[in-house]
């Protein structure tokens, strides 16, 4: 993915300028719709969405972590989430970057998305799920230790 992937949103967004923000805002979330099939097989997001291996990720946008109803969380996620951690647009980068490293003792064993046109991707597709309005950006306290 990486270079090539970026060269290739870089393309899109510029083919779709002339339909203004809301086509390139089109063009992210499909990107990101394609980027997702890597978490696909632990999460799903939609219309009747689950939980699998992971939680279902509609919502999640200013979701308290370790908070989605009928999933099993891990100890760090569920302490994660005691210690401030909301999930917004800053917070899901930092984790999808390493959420190891942002989560010390998470279960999840995804080592983390590489390109930060890829993370913004993910991050604009799983808001287009959100039906309960964005939180504010400083909504979460946490600090990884």
């Amino acid at each position: 993915m990486g270079m090539t992937m970026s060269i290739r949103l870089a393309a899109a967004l510029l083919l779709f300028a002339g339909t203004g923000l809301a086509g390139a805002q089109e063009v992210l979330i499909a990107q990101g719709e394609s980027v997702f099939r890597t978490c696909a097989g632990c999460h799903a997001v939609g219309s009747g969405a689950r939980n699998k291996v992971g939680p279902q990720l509609n919502n999640l946008v200013g979701r308290t972590a370790g908070t989605a109803g009928d999933y099993r969380y891990s100890a760090a996620m569920t302490a994660a989430g005691g210690a401030g951690l909301v999930w917004t647009e800053k917070s899901l980068a930092a984790w999808l970057k390493g959420p190891r490293r942002y989560v010390n003792g998470t279960k999840m064993s995804f080592p983390g998305l590489r390109s930060d046109d890829d993370i913004a991707a993910v991050i604009a597709y799983l808001k287009s799920f959100d039906s309960d309005g964005l939180p504010p950006p400083d909504a979460s306290s946490y600090e990884p230790r």
